[in-house]
């Protein structure tokens, strides 16, 4: 059974800093990344991050989030810095496993004040 759990979120002031980690279990995960969901708005991809280290990022973080993992313990984490108001959302751990199955986690609220 595939199982994420998230910790970090919280509460932060523009300009500050924010980690998110992931922990999976219950399958080997090609790709691991994140999503957020803002109120009213359609989920959408933060960063993805292939068991190879190859990522993507939404070019609304670009520069500002940076995003590992670590394919032994099976987790992966979400540095998040110079966040802005714009940034606040529910944030959702992803993974995709070598079957292309699909897994989420159960969100961790992430809110940015001005």
């Amino acid at each position: 059974q595939v199982q994420l759990v998230e910790s970090g979120g919280g509460l932060v002031q523009a300009g500050g800093s924010l980690r998110l980690s992931c922990a999976a279990s219950g399958s080997i995960f090609s790709v691991m990344g994140w999503y957020r969901q803002a109120p009213g708005k359609q989920r959408e991809l933060v960063t993805t991050i292939s068991r190879g280290a190859r990522t993507n990022y939404a070019d609304s973080v670009k520069g500002r989030f940076t995003i590992s993992r670590d394919n032994a313990k099976n987790t992966v984490a979400l540095q998040m810095n110079s966040l802005k108001p714009e940034d606040t959302a529910v944030y959702y751990c992803y993974a995709q496993d070598v079957l292309k199955y699909d897994s989420w986690g159960q969100g961790t609220q992430v809110t940015v004040s001005s």
